[in-house]
């Protein structure tokens, strides 16, 4: 019998084994790292709470978010990793030893192995555009989420900076390209409330000597920084999903 071919997520996670193997998920924290502090500033985090971080990569934004929701008042936060790659959530797990308040999981944004009302925040750094299936993945975030929870989306590839689409051909899997407007009207669609879109520039200084494969110049490069990631924030009203009507053993 021929192979079967591979379903969207199959491909997702043969190419980001492929980048974990090559070194890629320590790269991408010197890629993302001023825009995610920035994003997380606007978290407003407390110790206590619970987080997702959704497509958590080798799981350094994971640790950035355990460090400000460890024991408080509130109790004690926990933190959840997921990512569609099984070799990023074993690097993930590995680096991430001395932390008591952070939990990897290998999975799909398109069918999230969460219980429902569950997160307080949800942060998604560099991979919303990925998903085969947005709309499903929001549907799941809006279970997952615990009522008047807080949504904080952040990506790089997006109409408004069109500097962007200079590396959309360079990628293996397919992607999604909207623009904020079409992602504000996609998220209220999903009866998100308070949805918000905002760029957040890159400050992180080029040098003159860098060499880079994703872009035609390095002046090019610089725009792209300083027009900034797209960061999309939104709230799931006061409601509450109801439980499926089965039990999960």
């Amino acid at each position: 019998m021929p192979d079967q071919p591979l379903t969207p997520d199959e491909k997702l996670q043969q190419e980001f084994n492929r980048w974990a193997e090559a070194g890629e998920g320590d790269k991408m924290q010197q890629h993302h790292l001023d825009i995610t502090e920035k994003t997380i500033r606007r978290m407003d985090l407390r110790p206590g709470e619970r987080v997702l971080d959704l497509g958590c990569g080798s799981g350094w934004a994971t640790r950035l978010l355990a460090r400000l929701v460890g024991e408080g008042p509130e109790g004690f936060g926990q933190v959840v990793g997921l990512d569609i790659s099984d070799e990023m959530v074993r690097l993930a797990r590995a680096t991430s030893k001395d932390f008591d308040n952070i939990l990897y999981v290998w999975g799909s944004a398109q069918q999230i192995p969460w219980e429902e009302n569950f997160f307080d925040k949800v942060l998604s750094v560099e991979s919303f555009y990925y998903y085969p299936d947005q709309e499903r993945a929001l549907a799941e975030l809006f279970r997952v989420l615990a009522p008047r929870g807080r949504l904080f989306i952040l990506i790089n590839l997006y109409k408004d900076n069109p500097y962007s689409l200079q590396w959309v051909d360079k990628l293996k899997v397919p992607v999604h390209v909207r623009s904020a407007a079409e992602y504000v009207e996609l998220f209220q669609r999903h009866a998100f409330e308070n949805v918000e879109a905002v760029q957040i520039p890159d400050d992180t200084p080029t040098p003159d000597d860098y060499v880079t494969k994703s872009f035609h110049s390095l002046e090019d490069l610089r725009a792209f920084k300083r027009a900034g990631a797209l960061l999309l924030m939104a709230s799931k009203p006061d409601v509450r999903n109801a439980a499926p009507g089965y039990t999960i053993y």
